[in-house]
């Protein structure tokens, strides 16, 4: 079974786990998102990217979510010394090696397609990782700031104001200029099921059907369509899916988030909190919906939510 995974941040990766013990690795591949990529410190950044493969490569760090397991903060403790305003994005020890390699990469002409394949290689990540797009694309969060309008990049908003702004707009940078990394739109119209992950409806997965024929690519597979939704019992596990959503009009739910996906979805798998609306998606939507425990306390856990995801789908 050819399975290809529309994915972002630590949601995405905790399913991931799950996932790959469900299909075989090699016969997966992971679109990520890359909006929330920044430059820091002359470095480029890819958060979800690294995260999908650091869960992927079972090097994340469970506990905080994000980052490396047994990672250290030395250098961004002593950036702080020299300036804290210039330390507000904590890069750590480890993870500030695979920040330099792409940055070096890049800089010396290779595509940031052919840079996270090496990533994941050095990581001994047999699933296939692609970026959604080659170009810059960049979530922007429009706020509102002394009853005027504030521009600030996604991880401005996020890390470093925490999430604290009233949005008044998102935008998704450069994205009308994007098209689909090499192989992302072969591998959709290969795959027998697409898989939106449990990731943040807005900023998370949104980007990644923004991208001029990404939408429609996966709209063609509808049947085979199925996402998990990110909201239980009517709040986000974790991150800000209920700062944005409601800026783009969705209600921060099980159905709302089903909503973000309406043009695409086959198939929707939500959690026991929210067996209510099950009946309210499936006809708001005309889609059948699987209840079962989406809260993915550990790979079995996560493995048992990838299977209840597939079969939905047949």
């Amino acid at each position: 079974m050819k399975v290809v995974a529309i994915a972002g941040g630590i949601g995405a990766g905790k399913f991931l786990r799950g996932l790959v013990r469900v299909v075989e690795p090699a016969n997966l591949c992971v679109v990520v998102n890359t909006g929330d990529d920044i430059e820091m410190h002359g470095l480029r950044i890819s958060p979800d990217l690294d995260s999908v493969t650091y869960w992927l490569a079972d090097e994340m760090d469970r506990a905080r979510g994000w980052g490396r397991r047994e990672e250290t903060f030395r250098a961004t403790e002593e950036l702080a010394r020299f300036d804290a305003d210039a330390a507000w994005f904590g890069l750590g020890d480890l993870d500030l090696a695979t920040h330099l390699f792409r940055t070096s990469q890049l800089a010396a002409g290779m595509t940031l397609s052919d840079v996270t394949a090496q990533i994941a290689r050095r990581f001994g990540v047999p699933a296939r990782v692609l970026p959604m797009t080659d170009e810059r694309v960049t979530t922007r969060i429009v706020v509102d700031e002394a009853g005027g309008e504030r521009d600030l990049h996604f991880q401005e908003y996020w890390v470093g104001r925490g999430a604290r702004d009233r949005i008044l707009r998102i935008v998704f940078e450069g994205v009308g200029e994007a098209g689909p990394a090499p192989g992302v739109l072969e591998a959709i119209d290969a795959a027998d099921a697409v898989v939106l992950c449990p990731s943040n409806p807005v900023v998370s997965i949104g980007p990644v059907l923004a991208v001029p024929g990404m939408r429609d690519a996966v709209a063609s597979k509808r049947p085979a369509v199925v996402g998990v939704s990110p909201i239980v019992g009517g709040a986000p596990l974790g991150g800000m899916a209920d700062k944005v959503m409601p800026a783009a009009g969705l209600e921060v739910s099980a159905l709302g988030a089903a909503e973000a996906h309406r043009t695409v979805l086959g198939g929707w798998v939500i959690d026991e909190a929210d067996r209510d609306l099950a009946s309210k998606i499936e006809e708001a939507l005309d889609i059948p919906v699987a209840v079962t425990d989406s809260v993915m306390r550990d790979d079995d856990t996560a493995e048992a939510l990838a299977r209840a995801t597939l079969a939905l789908i047949g």
